[in-house]
């Protein structure tokens, strides 16, 4: 099928369209970070116990990823409005009913139907910045949505706290279903169909097997897709560890995750808006390069910082704040690289990437936080590796030469 070119922006409420795929971005964040804080309740109403719920997470997370292969591809079959529609309806009774379980083993079956359903928006979102803009357009409108949704991860676990403390765990859920809810109400009003029947593929057992073939075998695209990964998981491991890194390490109670969460969160809205003003005057690569110096500043910081061990917890999240600044300020473009090898596919290929991400933070969650939550410095290493490995991945696909340089 040949590629199809962008909306006509005239047609398009595009400040609109920007709010909603950042609430749909927020979704994941939200369902990860808002219940945290609920957890010894929980144990004490379902009478189980923190392995248990910790299942809750990875349970979400695996049936996030594997769904997150479906989602791009059923929109670039029937479209985008009518995927996200649905995702955000079903993810809406999962989360009632996950106010309403009286077992643990009733909450993980509805985390599940949670995770199969949440990443619709995320993955989808990608794909409609990309029908929608070309070029440095489509960083600057990426750069906007990631500006908006990197408060989830500060907001999440305030919000859930604060629903803690003055109603109990059960109105966590019914928070997040209403926060379902409403962004239903905003797609189905405001989101125009960004995918002209045209250009959409076939919904056949065939056509997916050599559409994903096709995506797997794209050396350049899949590499931009490891990049991606490796890069966030430098800053997720520290998420992933913040009970042990926070209370343990550090020596905060459970009401100061902020420390955590408030420089994350400053990082990846200042690295945001940075991409988004710079967007048209610097080409992607040079994008990456200062990206990336800045990342290598934050990296070289924190090994430093944990060597000599100061006292203070400033000392040791300020990485996560600088970390970030540049993290955030490469996401579009690493994105758009992405998807730009894929340009007939742009749904299965925003799958595709999701996949590989959330498959990744599964392996840290499951593997690598705990093997190097044991002290600071082991965490230091562990997000120096990932790092590493995240700017030699840029420098291969780069080599590839299947992206525009623009």
């Amino acid at each position: 099928m040949a590629e199809h070119g962008p909306v006509p922006a005239a047609r398009t409420d595009l400040v609109g369209i920007t709010l909603i795929l950042a609430g749909l971005a927020m979704l994941g964040p939200f369902s990860i970070n808002a219940y945290l804080p609920s957890f010894k309740d929980m144990a004490a109403v379902l009478h189980t116990d923190r392995v248990a719920l910790q299942l809750t997470i990875s349970i979400y997370f695996a049936a996030f990823a594997f769904m997150s292969l479906w989602h791009g591809a059923i929109s670039d079959a029937l479209g985008r409005r009518t995927v996200v529609l649905a995702g955000l309806a079903l993810y809406t009774l999962a989360s009632l009913g996950c106010a309403l379980a009286t077992r643990i083993e009733q909450l993980w079956v509805l985390r599940a139907l949670q995770g199969c359903s949440a990443g619709a928006g995320i993955v989808i979102g990608r794909a409609v910045v990309r029908d929608l803009h070309d070029g440095p357009l489509a960083r600057r409108m990426m750069s906007q949505v990631v500006m908006l949704y990197g408060l989830a991860p500060a907001v999440a676990p305030l919000v859930g706290g604060a629903l803690q403390v003055a109603f109990g765990w059960r109105a966590v859920f019914l928070f997040l279903a209403l926060l379902a809810a409403g962004l239903f109400a905003a797609v189905a009003l405001r989101l125009p169909e960004t995918l002209p029947a045209a250009a959409r593929q076939p919904f056949k057992a065939r056509a997916l097997a050599a559409g994903y073939a096709e995506l797997l075998r794209d050396r350049a695209f899949m590499v931009w897709a490891c990049a991606y990964a490796l890069m966030f998981g430098a800053f997720f491991v520290y998420v992933l560890s913040a009970p042990v890194f926070l209370m343990q390490h550090l020596g905060l109670g459970e009401a100061d995750f902020i420390w955590l969460f408030g420089p994350a969160t400053a990082g990846l809205i200042g690295g945001s808006a940075l991409a988004g003003r710079y967007a048209v005057r610097w080409s992607g690569n040079k994008t990456l390069g200062r990206a990336f110096g800045v990342m290598a500043a934050a990296t070289l910081y924190n090994l430093a910082v944990c060597v000599a061990a100061p006292a203070g917890a400033a000392w040791y999240v300020a990485y996560v704040f600088v970390f970030n600044l540049g993290m955030s300020l490469a996401i579009p473009t690493l994105t758009m690289r992405a998807l730009d090898c894929v340009p007939a596919r742009r749904g299965t290929g925003s799958s595709v990437q999701l996949f590989v991400q959330t498959g990744f933070n599964a392996f840290i969650a499951a593997v690598l936080a705990p093997l190097a939550w044991g002290s600071p410095l082991s965490l230091a290493i562990a997000a120096a590796a990932l790092w590493l490995c995240a700017g030699l991945a840029v420098l291969l696909a780069s080599r590839l030469g299947r992206a525009p340089q623009a």
